[in-house]
């Protein structure tokens, strides 16, 4: 009986530590940005490109998000998990899909994603701005490269 009690131990205990497993892989993956062939910008370029009208700059975090850390100064907040976001955006843009459309978040993550759902979805011109506002492997962010933000956190669309 000792024999079958120490089996189903060690069975536990691998079951328990690849589940433990599994749920690392799946977290790094989500944290993994997917790659985004079209354009990219720097957070740099981003702010003054928005600043000079040249693109939309559109801010995808939680309203949680602009209040913990402001709003790029030239972007517009617009939450990706609104339902009806592609619409919201349509509108912000006038109707035109072609019209330069950069997204930001936290760290390049669900810009990347977005950014590919976006052109799927028609959207022509849409532009990642990999560093996201709190930095990644792109580059150190929007609030470390000290670009100005502001807290106005009302969502527009």
């Amino acid at each position: 009986m000792s024999e079958k009690a120490n089996r189903t131990r060690r069975w536990v205990l691998l079951g328990g530590g690849a589940a433990i497993a599994a749920g690392f892989a799946i977290r790094e993956y989500r944290l993994i940005p997917q790659d985004y062939v079209g354009g990219k910008l720097s957070v740099t370029d981003a702010h003054q490109r928005a600043l000079s009208g040249d693109i939309l700059l559109v801010d995808i975090r939680t309203p949680r998000e602009w209040q913990a850390t402001g709003i790029g100064k030239g972007a517009h907040p617009l939450d990706m998990r609104r339902e009806d976001f592609e619409q919201a955006l349509a509108e912000l843009i006038g109707g035109d899909r072609a019209t330069p459309v950069a997204l930001i978040c936290a760290r390049g993550v669900r810009s990347a994603r977005l950014s590919n759902r976006l052109t799927e979805a028609g959207f022509t011109n849409v532009i990642d701005v990999p560093e996201g506002m709190l930095g990644s492997a792109a580059g150190p962010g929007w609030v470390r490269a000290g670009l100005p933000v502001e807290y106005n956190t009302g969502e527009t669309g």
